[in-house]
């Protein structure tokens, strides 16, 4: 399978030490070191949008949570006329 174009850049600046320490895995790996970073970055950006994404709880809220949502549902009569009255939009 072919590999996707790269057509972006991205620049950075590191220390000397950081830069060494790249240099060094991507060549333990037998990878540039634009293989080696690029892949590094990608997993971490990953790890990062996908922590934001989950919903993280503790075992007490989770359970409080669904005993809630096990509860026989409520009526609302504000809500029930706003919902069975006419629409506004309706000749």
């Amino acid at each position: 399978m072919a590999s996707p174009l790269k057509d972006r850049r991205i620049e950075l600046r590191v220390t000397s030490a950081q830069k060494a320490a790249i240099e060094e895995a991507a060549a333990l790996q037998g990878r540039s070191v634009t293989d080696f970073s690029a892949e590094t970055l990608v997993a971490r950006a990953d790890e990062v949008i996908q922590r934001d994404r989950q919903l993280r709880v503790d075992a007490i809220r989770f359970d409080a949570f669904l005993e809630v949502l096990d509860r026989p549902a409520q009526s609302l009569d504000g809500l029930r006329s706003l919902l069975t009255r006419g629409s506004v939009f309706v000749d």
